[in-house]
């Protein structure tokens, strides 16, 4: 299936790794176990803006020519190694318009394109891999490479790197790069839509709208409504492994939805009606008064908002948009059925979506984030992604803005994770601790107090809206970090991120009922360790830090 070069010595730098910063006043992604001693890892992506530490093993991914429909290339993977790895899995993830050619093992097909992979057993050098493939339609395509230490799931043991083109049908017109910002539904055949109007969803934005009416109208007619139902395909690593993540196909909900028309061929287009797909069915009613007897063309746009309180962005700040088909001669209640997001856009929806449980979970007395922030003075969480994305993985308070690396939203773990430093920045009002021995931080390994407070509470943000103590990574691995005194392989105490996290975690379920109670005491207290905020922030409002809560902590081997 593949053709594997002999390990050469090379370079070692790379195009492709996973991995974040913290300094002052940014905050990256929990990381796991050290995989060699300090500072004899050296491989990072080759990004400019790129902060990532350094990893033992990156990737690199590209095409020795760009292929217009019906022509062959070959796709070059330089896996990279600075330390032995027993089982390193490489898995390599074609889109649709891309094709193995020429394989004697038939690669794993599926809507998200072609799957393919193998166990290497790696030295410290260079392996390179070539693949044949063949571009069978036109449109943006990605190529992805992934390899990660299968017996050891740990982002600084793993790389991933990516090639994004824009096949054309003409020799010759291939480009690089992909543009998904603004983009047409994904043609996916499926039931259609019951026409029924969508639940109201949170935060809604203005109350729809209909286009002004003419000062002297001949005639009035009867209301027009154009239901249907919002969904996304993605590729989840919850319930996947390093190889193959779990296909999902699901509503999005609370998109901010606008329908646009023309009411005649040749007149301009009108902003007819605006919603929000409905929680959990991701289903829109939205009516509108026509002008004319037939509205010429009707159709739907969906954006990467759910009202003003959380949006995904692209590089340049642009929320993602998915454009329905368009309705012709519309005269009376219309379905659009199932609308898909654009594929290009997947990842990105998927964060959105991700971002949705956190708010039905977010632990606030108002209609904003946290609990110090009351209607009409809320401010969003906003996701920063890009298909090919080097700038994550990471939180920073100086744009309060969450910054994710290409595979970050096949993670939900991973995107909530970031999210979670988002609200506690919110539930401090902008002010955050002085975070010392944070850069790298592992997240079953001792760092030091404040990197085990801000970084276990931001784990503990995504195990409670998650329902579990999984830490999983973009590439499809996982760690669990439940743990007691009797766990192996976790440091002990409130320098462990792991150890706070699910100490948070039992506090809030066993102890406070809910983490309501403790993020309210957290909008009005500013705590730097957990120490801090079991001894005295806890007690002075009304929260347990007795026999009852200190056994909690004990249980995770912190005593105060």
């Amino acid at each position: 299936m593949f053709r594997i070069r002999m390990p050469r010595p090379a370079a070692l730098v790379a195009a492709g790794g996973i991995g974040a910063f913290v300094a002052t006043l940014a905050v990256p992604s929990a990381f796991a176990d050290a995989p060699t001693s300090a500072g004899t890892c050296t491989l990072r992506p080759a990004g400019q803006n790129s902060e990532a530490p350094p990893s033992c093993l990156g990737v690199t991914a590209s095409l020795d020519r760009l292929p217009a429909v019906g022509e062959r290339t070959t796709l070059t993977v330089d896996v990279r190694a600075q330390t032995a790895v027993e089982r390193a899995g490489l898995a390599l993830q074609l889109p649709p318009a891309l094709r193995i050619v020429g394989d004697d093992r038939a690669p794993a097909a599926d809507a998200f394109g072609q799957r393919t992979s193998r166990t290497l057993a790696l030295t410290p050098g260079t392996r390179t891999v070539k693949v044949a493939v063949r571009a069978v339609a036109a449109g943006p395509a990605q190529i992805q490479a992934d390899i990660s230490d299968i017996d050891r799931p740990d982002p600084r043991r793993a790389g991933h790197a990516s090639v994004e083109l824009t096949i054309g049908k003409a020799k010759g017109s291939t480009t690089k790069g992909v543009s998904v910002t603004e983009a047409a539904a994904t043609r996916v055949d499926g039931p259609t839509a019951h026409d029924r109007p969508a639940r109201p969803g949170a935060a809604a934005p203005a109350a729809p709208s209909t286009p002004p009416r003419a000062a002297a109208p001949a005639r009035r007619y009867a209301p027009v409504c154009v239901s249907g139902t919002l969904r996304n395909r993605f590729q989840s690593s919850e319930g996947g492994s390093w190889n193959r993540k779990a296909n999902r196909d699901l509503p999005v909900s609370n998109a901010n939805v606008t329908l646009w028309g023309r009411a005649t061929a040749n007149g301009g287009t009108q902003k007819l009606a605006t919603g929000l797909t409905g929680n959990g069915d991701g289903r829109f009613n939205l009516c509108y008064t026509p002008t004319t007897s037939v509205t010429s063309r009707v159709w739907a746009e969906f954006q990467t908002q759910a009202g003003t309180m959380w949006s995904v962005v692209d590089g340049s700040n642009r929320r993602y948009a998915t454009t329905s088909n368009a309705l012709s001669n519309v005269s009376g209640n219309k379905s659009l059925g199932d609308v898909y997001a654009n594929s290009g856009q997947s990842r990105a929806w998927h964060a959105f979506d991700t971002l949705n449980k956190l708010w039905w979970d977010r632990g606030s007395t108002t209609t904003c984030w946290t609990s110090n922030q009351q209607n009409g003075r809320c401010t969003p969480i906003t996701v920063q992604w890009y298909p090919g994305s080097r700038d994550g993985t990471y939180w920073t308070n100086r744009d309060d803005k969450v910054h994710l690396a290409d595979n970050d939203p096949d993670s939900g773990h991973t995107t909530v994770h970031e999210a979670g430093h988002s609200l506690m920045g919110k539930l401090y009002n902008g002010w955050w601790p002085y975070v010392t021995n944070c850069s790298p931080h592992y997240v079953n390994r001792t760092s030091s107090t404040t990197c085990g407070w801000t970084e276990g509470y931001a784990d503990a943000v995504a195990f409670h809206t998650f329902k579990d103590t999984v830490m999983t990574w973009g590439n499809g691995s996982s760690m669990n970090l439940g743990n007691d005194r009797t766990t192996r392989g976790i440091d002990w105490g409130d320098a462990c991120e792991a150890r706070v996290a699910t100490a948070l975690v039992d506090l809030w379920d066993r102890v406070d009922g809910g983490w309501t109670k403790s993020n309210t005491m957290m909008s009005r207290e500013r705590s730097s360790t957990f120490r801090e905020y079991f001894l005295t922030d806890r007690p002075a409002h009304g929260l347990d830090s007795g026999a009852k809560a200190r056994k909690v902590l004990y249980d995770h081997t912190i005593q105060y």
